[in-house]
């Protein structure tokens, strides 16, 4: 089934889970700008709303048209307010699928990252049959780190991606009979 932009993927108490689509440039413009993302994801070299449209056709939905699933944004139900994505990935440098967020600094604090995570790990395992998923976060990024720790993640090895040591973190999803 081909995934329609816009499409929501789930839902929270206070969160819709939902697919990208071009019309959310304003959003990735701003988010892969912040010096956060620059910091610890790093410059995609999104300057421009025409960069940032194409950024989510050729990336976001993409991997949606590739692999069934993605990076999805994230919104406050009641409102629409746009926070940040949360989603899942398969990097060629990584066997694993694993688990991506980012949110406007503004809204860190609120648990928002870990309410849309933890909605988007069951999707992976309920919806997806995934029995196990990774994450990959600069040694400095503590805030990941943390989030990934009460997600349940667990610290498994550093890794060279890029050049870039990386700390590696896994989770055998509940239900699943696969080591951690």
């Amino acid at each position: 089934m081909a995934a329609a932009p816009g499409m929501r993927v789930l839902q929270t108490a206070r969160l819709t889970v939902r697919h990208f689509e071009r019309a959310d440039a304003p959003f990735i413009l701003e988010l892969l700008n912040e010096p956060s993302w620059v910091q610890y994801i790093g410059d995609k070299n999104i300057k421009t709303l025409d960069d940032a449209e194409r950024y989510i056709q050729d990336v976001l939905l993409a991997m949606y048209a590739r692999l069934g699933f993605g990076l999805y944004l994230v919104e406050v139900t009641a409102s629409g307010e746009v926070l940040g994505m949360c989603g899942l990935v398969k990097r060629d440098s990584l066997q694993d699928i694993d688990l991506g967020f980012a949110f406007l600094s503004r809204f860190w604090g609120h648990g928002y990252a870990y309410e849309s995570a933890a909605a988007v790990m069951s999707h992976a395992k309920t919806r997806l049959g995934l029995d196990r998923l990774v994450a990959i976060t600069l040694p400095t990024n503590e805030a990941a780190s943390k989030l990934l720790r009460k997600l349940g993640f667990t610290f498994e090895r550093m890794i060279t991606a890029k050049t870039e040591d990386l700390m590696l973190y896994s989770i055998a999803l509940p239900g699943s009979e696969v080591a951690s």
